[in-house]
Order: C-alpha cells, then structure tokens, then sequence
C-alpha cells in the first residue's frame, strides 16, 4: 500500500453516501449545541467545528464557570463528551444507529454531565429530511469509509493551515461549517461588500464583506467525489477568464456564482497532492483578488523562505 492509498485515500460519493448522509446529519446536530452554547462571533464562526487529533471537534465551549468538548472520536469510532471537572462519557458510533436515536444518546449525555440544551432539531439546508430528532431513515455508518474521510479533513485542513499563513489581513480559521459539511478558510479584502437584497440574515452576516473563499467538500450531487473550491464575493468581472492551476482546474458556473473547482482524484494522482492543492488555492486567490482589485501588496506575506 503506497503512502497515498494510505495517507490521502480515495473516497468516490458512491462508496459511501448512506454513511455520509447519516454522519451530516449527525454533525449537525453537535454543530447546533455549539451554537446554542458559544457566544456569537463575525460571520458566524462561533458554529463550525474543527479537525482536531482524533476526528471532528466542537473546542472548548462554555457552561456555566466551565467547559465541555464533543469529539466524533473516528479513532475508537464514538461521540465522547468530556468536561473542565473531569468528566468524560459518550457512546459508539455504529451501523444501525439511526439520527433519531444519535440525538437521544447525545442529550442524554449531555444531561449526564449536567448540561442542559435546547436546539431547534429541523435539519438545515438538507432539502425535505426530516427532523433531526425524528429521522429514523438515516442510520448508516461504515467505519472504513469513516476514517477515510478522516484522513482527507487532516490533510487538506494542513493544506489550508499552511496557506492562511501566506496572508496578513482577516481571516478565518480552518473550519467545518455543518451545513454543507464543508471544510473551509476565507480571506478578506477589508472592504464591505453591497447589501444584496434578496440576501437572509445568514447569508447577510457572512457576505457583509469582499471575500475569497476556499475549502473541501466530500462530493455532492454534481461532483460525485471530494472536491477542492474556492470562490469570490461579491464575483468580480473578468473573473473566470483568468488562468488557474494545474491545468485540471476548472471554473464551475453556476446561477449563484462561478467557482474554481479541482477534483480531489487528479491532485491526488499527481503524486504530490498537497502542493498541487496549495498551488491551486494560490492560482484561486490571485485570480480573485487581482479581478476585484484588492490590496495584494499590503495583504499579502512574504515568507523569508520564499523573499527574493
């Protein structure tokens, strides 16, 4: 087995869509609690979770004087809950265990380490499902694929870690926004951004400001395998003329806005995908922000390494 079978694996929708329909819904539900309990924060980044040692983490949350953390704990395949005072309790994750029932087990343990929570339990953005506390459709999940999916978050999350260095204006950190279950970094012009009209509050709070945005999806409809992105907003013209890299990259259009897209398989079949996924996200970035006319020569860094 080569190190990139083991270290970035395939992971086509196909084989796995049942378990990641289920594990979406799944982190929704963690993703809610988080942002029942987390103060608000700009462009709603008091929501998302993170990659952390063992798989999905909420971080440190506060309660009361203290704190608890949820894992999706992809090592030993459970949801672990853990507290400032010590406590540590969860349940495994498996085959069979519907949303409905995962959300039960989660409040329970919340209860047990004496925390109490309210959530609304409508799915977001998931089209008709159904509740959350009430969908008894959902219930698969493979392990296999599980630490698969795993293993593409911790390399891509290194990948935009690296690159957010490469900038000195605001940014976001690295992080999964449930609702897509997208992992995602943003850059900022420091410009604000026309009001759009037809814009709801969500979309309003996280467009208030020029952005270039970028991440990783684990496929869709459309895509049908993980997919590296990245996007500007408000779309400048003359965007999608401008050249991307490596020539797999493709500029997506669609009725919201044009999107650079790589597909996960042809970085991956280059032999050396983190570098050519940082050199795609680089391409996006130059294209966007030279096409919207932002500060390139403040906002960007000049690492020592790479000054000449």
């Amino acid at each position: 087995m080569t190190s990139s079978d083991t270290d970035w694996p395939s992971l086509p929708l196909d084989d796995w869509e049942p378990t990641k329909a289920t594990l979406h819904r799944c982190v929704q539900v963690v993703g809610k609690v988080r942002m029942a309990l987390v103060p608000f924060r700009n462009h709603w980044w008091h929501v998302p979770l993170y990659v952390g040692t063992r798989g999905l983490t909420t971080g440190p949350m506060p309660y009361g004087g203290q704190r608890l953390e949820i894992t999706f704990d992809f090592v030993e395949h459970a949801l672990v809950v853990t507290t400032s005072t010590g406590e540590r309790l969860g349940f495994s994750l498996s085959d069979g265990l519907t949303v409905a029932e995962f959300y039960r087990r989660l409040f329970s343990t919340l209860s047990g380490v004496g925390v109490a929570v309210r959530i609304n339990p409508a799915a977001f953005e998931l089209g008709d499902s159904a509740a959350l506390d009430a969908d008894t459709q959902h219930a698969s999940y493979d392990p296999g694929a599980v630490v698969r999916f795993w293993a593409l978050l911790r390399q891509v999350d290194a990948v935009l870690q690296a690159f957010s260095g490469r900038f000195l204006g605001k940014s976001s950190p690295v992080h999964l926004f449930w609702h897509s279950l997208d992992l995602a970094h943003t850059r900022f012009s420091g410009r604000p951004a026309p009001v759009r009209d037809d814009a709801d509050p969500v979309t309003a709070a996280a467009y208030s400001h020029e952005v270039c945005s970028f991440g990783f999806w684990a496929g869709d409809a459309r895509h049908r395998g993980p997919t590296i992105y990245s996007y500007t907003a408000p779309e400048p013209d003359g965007l999608t003329e401008r050249p991307l890299r490596p020539h797999q990259a493709w500029w997506d259009h669609q009725e919201s806005g044009s999107q650079a897209l790589l597909r996960y398989e042809d970085a991956r079949a280059t032999g050396d995908p983190a570098g050519v996924i940082l050199d795609f996200l680089q391409s996006a970035y130059e294209a966007g922000a030279d096409a919207a006319g932002w500060d390139r020569a403040g906002l960007d860094e000049r690492h020592p390494e790479r000054a000449t």
